[in-house]
């Protein structure tokens, strides 16, 4: 927990590069829900306001004045989210402005949640393309009151944010994106995720050229690559990420049975040992599925918590509407259901096979399927 004292730029834990920050109790329910939707932006919310899940989602609280927490956040971010009034946070900030070149980007949130307002603009990609994509993400209206806008463009830092994607490092974003804004041959291979990230009304630039296959790309020699992927890059592709960005979409779900009070950490060895057996990203995990009977599982709830992952559960008829090949009678004995962690996963995924069929390890059955994007 932050206490805030005046004059005293706090300590805080810097994990993502925006930070999300609400003082109102209904602006801290749309946070919490934001924090799950847009994942680039660690949360921060007054201490009055806390469910008690905090440490496990990686969520700051503060007690004291949201001004004194400003300073520490202007320092270390690249972009504020502040879920507090317009006229409030132009106050807070005021004194803490430099130089357009170096202050972070700042948006408002109303407590509604029905508009998104760049505030004050700053670093690559800025608050116009920021308040693009988090409007995008969390179903708001963006407001953007600068005469000429950000080029219509990739922005290569917030790609695919709207989604929930994340990149898997930062460390060439800068110069993929003087790339991209400097209409060189950009080179975009897409492996899974949603199709429509191509949010302008004019047609992509000639510059960023769609592959089919990372072998294609390799063989054009681009200048910068955009690897949207939710696998492992083997050696042979790595040339590729001299300068390029891999990008997570979230499109696997796990359907998980386990024995009753099976302990997170069992769980989670689990889930990173096949994962890493089938050269699958943990990033790219969106959901854990499962039976009605596991919905107050604390393994469960405790794993899906720690990685801002849902937690959906089927019934037993659910479940038995999707045809599986491993359909088990002691399992339907004992659940009501011929298979947990097959159709959970083929259900959620509205997939019509598996990534991986059962797997049973110690007191965990785990199976995979990639989301069919080709439907709603």
């Amino acid at each position: 927990m932050i206490s805030l004292h005046e004059g005293v730029i706090p300590t805080i834990a810097k994990r993502k590069p925006y930070a999300l920050v609400a003082i109102t109790k209904h602006g801290v329910e749309n946070a919490r829900r934001y924090m799950e939707i847009f994942p680039y932006a660690d949360l921060y919310y007054m201490k009055k306001f806390a469910y008690g899940d905090e440490d496990e989602r990686q969520i700051q609280l503060f007690d004291g004045t949201v001004r004194l927490l400003l300073p520490a956040l202007f320092q270390q971010y690249k972009g504020i989210i502040c879920i507090i009034s317009l006229g409030a946070v132009v106050r807070m900030i005021a004194p803490l402005l430099e130089d357009k070149k170096k202050d972070p980007a700042v948006l408002v949130v109303d407590d509604k949640g029905q508009y998104v307002i760049s505030v004050l603009s700053g670093h690559i990609g800025g608050a116009n393309a920021l308040a693009g994509e988090l409007a995008r993400a969390i179903g708001a209206l963006p407001v953007i009151t600068t005469a000429s806008d950000v080029q219509k463009t990739i922005p290569v830092d917030l790609f695919g944010a709207q989604f929930g994607w994340m990149w898997d490092s930062d460390e060439k974003l800068t110069p993929v994106s003087a790339a991209v804004v400097n209409e060189e041959h950009v080179a975009i291979v897409q492996e899974t995720g949603e199709k429509e990230w191509w949010i302008y009304d004019h047609p992509m630039p000639a510059h960023l050229k769609l592959y089919p296959t990372t072998r294609a790309a390799i063989e054009a020699k681009p200048a910068a690559t955009l690897l949207i992927t939710d696998r492992l890059i083997a050696p042979h592709e790595e040339v590729l990420l001299d300068n390029g960005v891999v990008y997570r979409p979230k499109s696997l779900v796990l359907g998980i049975g386990c024995n009753r009070g099976t302990k997170v950490e069992e769980l989670e060895q689990v889930v990173r040992e096949t994962l890493t057996e089938l050269n699958l990203s943990i990033k790219s995990v969106k959901a854990v599925a499962s039976i009605d009977l596991k919905k107050g599982e604390q393994g469960l709830l405790a794993l899906t918590a720690k990685h801002n992952w849902s937690f959906v559960t089927y019934s037993a008829i659910e479940l038995n509407e999707i045809p599986i090949k491993n359909r088990s009678e002691t399992v339907y004995k004992y659940t009501g259901a011929y298979g947990v962690s097959e159709p959970a996963a083929l259900r959620y995924a509205r997939a019509k096979s598996l990534v991986l069929e059962k797997k049973k390890s110690g007191n965990v059955t785990i199976s995979i399927a990639r989301i069919n994007f080709e439907e709603g």
